[in-house]
């Protein structure tokens, strides 16, 4: 018994946890009462004309048109082979839903695949 040890508890530090743990609980209260909370993003509703915007982002990616934010001091060549894969992907989609689109997601497909077209063979060239 004579090398018992004893575990020493730091009471300040205690306190000190369960008073940022009550000012963290107001500021979620505080910030619920006049709607700032920020929470996670809600997301938008799941639609073709999304899922034309998805591909032709990643298409307009590839051609170098849009960067991410890593990517804006590097020059970077675009990757053709994946551009048309995605320009593909927009054509086949074009044709398969041909007769079943809206009036709008039949003119954003269209002008959409007419101007990833055109960034395609200017930088084919």
């Amino acid at each position: 018994m004579a090398d018992e040890k004893k575990i020493i508890v730091d009471e300040d530090w205690k306190s000190q946890a369960q008073k940022e743990k009550e000012q963290l609980k107001a500021q979620e209260e505080a910030s619920k009462k006049d709607g700032s909370d920020k929470g996670p993003m809600e997301m938008p509703p799941a639609d073709f004309l999304g899922l034309v915007s998805i591909l032709a982002s990643q298409a307009f990616y590839a051609l170098g048109v849009i960067r991410s934010a890593a990517d804006k001091d590097k020059e970077i060549e675009p990757d053709l082979p994946m551009a048309r894969y995605h320009i593909d992907l927009l054509a086949m989609l074009e044709e398969k839903c041909k007769g079943n689109l809206t009036r709008e997601e039949q003119a954003v497909l269209t002008e959409t695949l007419s101007q990833l077209r055109m960034v395609f063979v200017k930088l084919s060239m």
